[in-house]
């Protein structure tokens, strides 16, 4: 049941830039945000699900397992997969 609320939570926060005005969730823009803003609240959402994830993981299982450079690599472009309903919506239907 966990996996299933860390992948919802994955989907939930990839997407967000992408159909959301606000920057940041929070800060109302008066136009629209820019591709490379937008690609920056995916990187910052990425970063903030990995220390979330994290966290649960020292909760859950007491120790944080040691992962190298590929690891990372790959749950970023997981991340990025993840954001393409979200891309889709607003770059090639609007």
């Amino acid at each position: 049941m966990m996996s299933f609320t860390i992948i919802f939570l994955a989907l939930l926060l990839a997407n967000i830039p992408w159909v959301s005005n606000n920057l940041f969730i929070f800060i109302p823009q008066k136009k629209l945000k820019s591709t490379p803003l937008t690609l920056l609240e995916v990187l910052t959402f990425y970063l903030a699900f990995g220390i979330i994830v994290s966290y649960v993981e020292k909760q859950i299982v007491g120790n944080i397992h040691q992962q190298s450079w590929e690891f990372y690599v790959v749950t970023f472009f997981l991340f990025v997969v993840f954001s393409s309903p979200g891309f889709i919506y607003k770059v090639i239907w609007k």
